[in-house]
């Protein structure tokens, strides 16, 4: 999004495809003109000039989404680290969770500087629950932890940032996978649980309209729970339904105490 005619300005990590192509989609749809930056994120020096060139030309940063990650077809069946490459590692943590932290790292002095703006990671359960593979879950822990310390840093300075589970997403991949019927069992979710890729952008613009995600800041969520909240339908007309009877509740709440918890 542009901060043209005073609309917000964001950035999202990992648009080229899949969750975080729907999630600058959305946010464009919800008031905006994306910019098109390549960026990769294995090397600081290029996220760095990223977020400077944000700064020079927009002037500001009011949201953050954290997606980049990379997650190869054959990683998603559980299988024993030991019998998997260590370039996984790599894949999930260097491209997953350190990227979230060297991006926030960039971006927060931007954000301090006005005195708001909104950091979110894209994570998910396996931060609870085995799996897939040990760099998934450890990658997913992460991302809800570092958004939870974060939250305590920036607070002084009225940034907020969380971490977003999302239910299974309908990207392309997904639903290959489930026509051929490699995403099977309760864990993977099913069809009341599948989200298009444009719903996670969806709440986050209804998000930054509120202007209360400062009552959030800290927590980790469950998209559709946060959907119920704000009252947002993904791009089908539907509303997912919560994963939370499967997984239970995640580890961080927001730091102001508030609970978000849907009915679904």
């Amino acid at each position: 999004m542009s901060s043209t005619d005073n609309r917000p300005v964001a950035v999202v990590t990992g648009a080229s495809r899949g969750l975080g192509r729907g999630i600058a989609i959305a946010l464009g749809e919800a008031g905006g003109m994306g910019i098109v930056a390549i960026c990769d994120h294995l090397d600081d020096s290029q996220t760095e000039a990223l977020f400077k060139r944000v700064d020079a030309e927009q002037g500001r940063l009011d949201l953050l989404v954290n997606n980049a990650f990379a997650m190869p077809d054959w990683a998603v069946p559980d299988g024993n680290f030991w019998e998997r490459p260590l370039s996984l590692w790599r894949d999930m943590i260097d491209v997953g969770l350190r990227s979230s932290y060297a991006a926030s790292h960039f971006a927060a002095p931007i954000m301090v500087r006005q005195h708001s703006g909104l950091i979110a990671n894209t994570s998910g359960p396996g931060g609870k629950i085995y799996r897939h593979s040990l760099p998934y879950g450890v990658g997913k822990a992460g991302q809800d932890k570092l958004a939870h310390d974060m939250a305590h840093e920036l607070r002084p300075f009225d940034v907020a940032a969380i971490s977003l589970w999302p239910g299974l997403i309908g990207t392309e991949r997904t639903l290959a996978g489930i026509a051929a019927g490699g995403v099977v069992g309760d864990n993977a979710g099913n069809l009341p649980h599948i989200e298009t890729p444009f719903f996670i952008g969806r709440i986050l613009a209804a998000v930054h309209a509120a202007g209360d995600a400062m009552t959030l800041s800290g927590g980790t969520f469950y998209s559709t729970e946060l959907a119920d909240r704000y009252g947002v339908t993904d791009a089908d007309g539907r509303r997912p339904t919560s994963r939370r009877p499967l997984f239970g509740a995640p580890l961080y709440q927001p730091l102001s105490g508030e609970v978000v918890q849907g009915t679904a």
